[in-house]
């Protein structure tokens, strides 16, 4: 199949298509008579796991490990275990982060009754008036 094609199939961009063959997680395609790219099912495949990989949140080296752990189905699990439960940890506290996050602007939006944008309480908290 050709990378439209591919793309169309997996969700992802011509050019992150382009970027994954460039950082080479993604091998380079087979080339047609006429030059164009061409893709089997296991790159389709690769693709797929690749997406999503990064949708689940995961690194760019993070995906690299977990392909490089998948091509072994005989070895046990615990890496790929271990690699999810630190992506748990950093996705609490990035929930964590945004919840402060939320609380600081919430309590600047509720607090502020200026007016004017000079009594505005959340263009002061960012440092005053910009220019």
């Amino acid at each position: 199949m050709r990378i439209g094609e591919l793309a169309k199939a997996t969700g992802a961009k011509v050019e992150t298509i382009r970027y994954y063959e460039r950082e080479g997680i993604l091998p380079a395609a087979d080339r047609t008579d006429g030059n164009y790219r061409d893709y089997s099912a296991s790159d389709l495949a690769l693709l797929t796991f690749i997406r999503r990989a990064r949708n689940l949140g995961f690194s760019m080296v993070q995906v690299r490990a977990l392909i490089d752990l998948a091509a072994d189905g005989d070895q046990p699990c615990d890496e790929v275990d271990g690699m999810a439960r630190e992506h748990i940890v950093e996705i609490d506290q990035k929930i964590a982060d945004l919840t402060a996050l939320r609380g600081e602007l919430s309590r600047l939006v509720n607090d502020c009754d200026g007016e004017r944008i000079g009594e505005c309480l959340i263009v002061e908290a960012l440092g005053g008036r910009g220019r």
